[in-house]
């Protein structure tokens, strides 16, 4: 693909549109391959929902977890000519019942969700999660000193 050829050609419209009508950028296209190959390759989902996707992504049945993962993979793409942040959210529920996977199971209520959150990538990266049920938030920041 065109984009991973090299960075200019990462930049502009991809010349689709995801389910809320806004127009993709070639960078919302890749992030979201990303996140479906490495959430396919983890063996723990058996679908997935994108915002940059019409229809649930059901995963091969040798590759099925019992997690639903919901998701934005590049939130706010549209501010990255500005310098401002942008993210990646995500929610993910628990497949409880012993059924063939369907898009039912990821059209669940909230109080459902096993986890969820969002990382931001800009002057500083933070990822806020939580793990529901009257666990609380919790908040990290990515402190680049101290990686090596």
């Amino acid at each position: 693909m065109e984009y991973y050829v090299g960075i200019i050609f990462r930049y502009g419209m991809a010349g689709n549109t995801n389910v809320q009508g806004e127009d993709q950028k070639k960078l919302d296209v890749l992030a979201n391959e990303l996140f479906i190959n490495m959430l396919k390759s983890s063996f723990t989902t058996c679908a997935l929902v994108s915002e940059e996707n019409d229809d649930i992504i059901l995963i091969e049945p040798y590759k099925r977890g019992k997690y639903i993962v919901c998701f934005d993979p590049l939130d706010g793409s549209s501010n990255i000519d500005s310098n401002i942040d942008i993210g990646s959210i995500f929610a993910i529920y628990k497949k409880t019942d012993t059924a063939d996977v369907s898009e039912k199971d990821a059209l669940k209520p909230g109080r459902e969700v096993v986890a969820a959150g969002y990382a931001l990538y800009g002057s500083a990266t933070v990822m806020m999660l939580s793990l529901g049920k009257g666990r609380g938030v919790n908040g990290f920041m990515l402190d680049p000193v101290r990686i090596f």
